[in-house]
């Protein structure tokens, strides 16, 4: 087995097993290889999996990379998904982590406002799953805590960066189709 081989099957049993996202510094911990290394074994790899049309990709998210399923056999994961519901987020809970990704850094009044609801719940689920954190404090009467999206929330949703949500223009447009 070559030593180009080895790696690759090296960086995808390390992917299959974290079920996460794995930054490109544990590969490198691990490996021994410098990060162009790292990240030109993972785009071979990436490449083989789209031109075999696997049923799993490897993506980049977050600095990292995390193997997904293929969009293309979506239709029968959402099958197998609500056969097998694991964890979801609550229409509150989603609500919130959708104003907090759109408006961060944000504080709980803030969120409230727009929600026009308690938010307490919500908040501390979304805590909980890591999906947002405490980003510091705002300098106002009270000094409340300011709320923020994590690599967690980009792992979720299968982010690479913030950049990638959809604008409010594009909601709004598929809102209206």
């Amino acid at each position: 087995m070559s030593q180009e081989i080895m790696q690759k099957s090296v960086l995808e049993a390390l992917l299959f097993l974290s079920g996460e996202v794995v930054g490109v510094q544990s590969f490198r911990d691990i490996l021994g290889l410098p990060e162009a290394d790292i990240r030109n074994l993972m785009n071979d790899l990436m490449t083989e999996y789209r031109e075999k049309n696997r049923g799993i990709l490897i993506v980049e998210i977050a600095n990292g990379y995390q193997m997904v399923t293929n969009p293309e056999y979506a239709e029968w994961v959402k099958k197998f998904r609500t056969t097998h519901a694991s964890s979801r987020l609550s229409m509150p809970a989603l609500e919130t982590l959708a104003i907090i990704a759109y408006r961060q850094p944000i504080i709980k009044a803030e969120i409230e406002q727009i929600r026009g609801v308690n938010s307490d719940s919500a908040i501390r689920t979304l805590y909980d799953k890591r999906l947002i954190k405490i980003m510091g404090r705002k300098e106002a009467p009270g000094r409340p805590f300011l709320y923020g999206t994590t690599r967690e929330f980009l792992q979720y949703f299968g982010l690479k960066d913030l950049t990638e949500l959809p604008t409010l223009k594009d909601l709004n447009r598929e809102e209206a189709a």
